[in-house]
């Protein structure tokens, strides 16, 4: 909830952050990461539906 709203306002709509307990170490801009950790655990398809979604804002 305090993220997420920040990192919208700068344009930045897909992000890692590494969070230690409470506090926030690291947001990775350039290389967010475990994306296909959490594909094969969960039986996600996040790149896939990222594309999906930069496709259907095209104009």
């Amino acid at each position: 909830d305090q993220v997420g709203p920040v990192l919208r306002d700068k344009g930045l709509v897909f992000v890692g952050i590494d969070v230690i307990g409470d506090y926030l170490t690291e947001i990775n801009v350039t290389c967010p990461t475990c994306i296909r950790e959490l594909d094969a655990s969960e039986g996600l398809d996040i790149a896939g539906d990222y594309l999906d979604h930069l496709a259907s804002r095209l104009p």
